[in-house]
């Protein structure tokens, strides 16, 4: 059986290499066990990248990073078929989606045709080219990560396809002292790489993709009572008629979260409790994940915008009014 310690040792070990950014280590914990995507939306230079590079380094996976730009086509990401003179056939060379691990770096810098490839690769863990479908890695996560800064030739993800993803990480500036403990482990860092050719790696034991899959199979498969349930429910319906429970919350809101946020909530709330090492799912469980699947998936309306207020705030208020069992 697969112990949840293992992970709070992963995590352990990932947090050497990156300070400050807990959540998101959690979300790409829980991504990874839960089988679902992360976007990640946050200002540069916030680690968002060394981040899955760091967990990588500890999974018996492969990573590839892919950077978005403006000129990038479909066939550049999922791959195409060339031609080989010498046998008169066409042999289908794989693009960089063919990894466990995928960093989609600023997806919104790339056009529509290209994001749609992606996000297909993402709900069906298959690509298509020239008739014939290719089955992807398993495990399949992706990192997509968005700047909220610049809007200036970008191209923002329609509500159909943020839908895609399990999860949605906001990445904030770290701490003074998180910041202060960077600035000196870059600088130790940088101090052994000039006095050796190259730093001594750690050498820690890799985990194997069967331990993910137990774990994955423990985690979905703990007990969760019809109260909690019915809960999770009652949160999704909240976003689509939050009428019954505030006026101002129902002026705020355009529409709601899908049924795809329902399935999202049971199995990270599923695989919350057991990295907790609990064998049940509690209302906690629930309210820890709640506001990472809801805040991509509900609309605000120009109400809400004009009044500044974000659907973080949206999500947090409507979990607060819903009644805990």
């Amino acid at each position: 059986m697969s112990d949840p310690k293992v992970f709070t040792k992963l995590k352990s070990l990932i947090q050497k290499h990156i300070l400050g950014q807990e959540e998101l280590i959690d979300a790409l914990i829980m991504g990874l066990l839960a089988d679902g995507h992360l976007l990640v939306e946050g200002a540069p230079g916030l680690a968002k990248t060394k981040a899955i590079q760091s967990l990588s380094k500890y999974l018996d996976a492969d990573f590839q990073r892919i950077q978005f730009t403006p000129d990038l086509l479909p066939s550049d990401i999922t791959g195409t078929e060339i031609y080989r003179p010498q046998t008169g056939e066409f042999i289908f060379q794989k693009g960089p989606i063919f990894h466990n691990l995928i960093l989609a770096d600023e997806i919104n810098r790339a056009p529509a045709k290209v994001q749609a490839a992606l996000l297909e690769a993402m709900a069906e863990k298959q690509v298509s080219v020239g008739g014939t479908t290719y089955k992807l890695h398993n495990p399949f996560l992706v990192m997509a990560t968005q700047n909220p800064i610049e809007q200036e030739g970008t191209y923002p993800l329609p509500e159909a396809q943020l839908d895609r993803f399990m999860m949605h990480v906001l990445v904030d500036y770290p701490s003074a002292t998180h910041e202060l403990q960077i600035m000196r482990t870059v600088r130790q860092e940088q101090k052994q790489s000039n006095v050796m050719d190259k730093a001594p790696e750690e050498n820690h034991p890799k985990l194997n993709m069967a331990a993910i899959f137990q774990a994955r199979q423990q985690a979905l498969s703990i007990s969760m009572h019809e109260s909690v349930e019915e809960y999770i429910v009652e949160i999704i319906q909240s976003t689509r008629t939050p009428e019954r429970y505030s006026d101002k919350l129902a002026k705020a809101i355009s529409f709601g979260a899908s049924p795809r946020a329902t399935l999202a909530m049971d199995r990270c709330a599923r695989v919350n409790a057991w990295l907790a090492g609990r064998d049940y799912v509690t209302p906690d469980d629930v309210q820890k994940v709640a506001p990472q699947i809801l805040r991509h998936r509900i609309g605000l309306s120009f109400q809400a915008e004009a009044q500044g207020l974000s659907a973080h705030q949206v999500v947090t208020q409507l979990i607060m009014l819903v009644s805990t069992p």
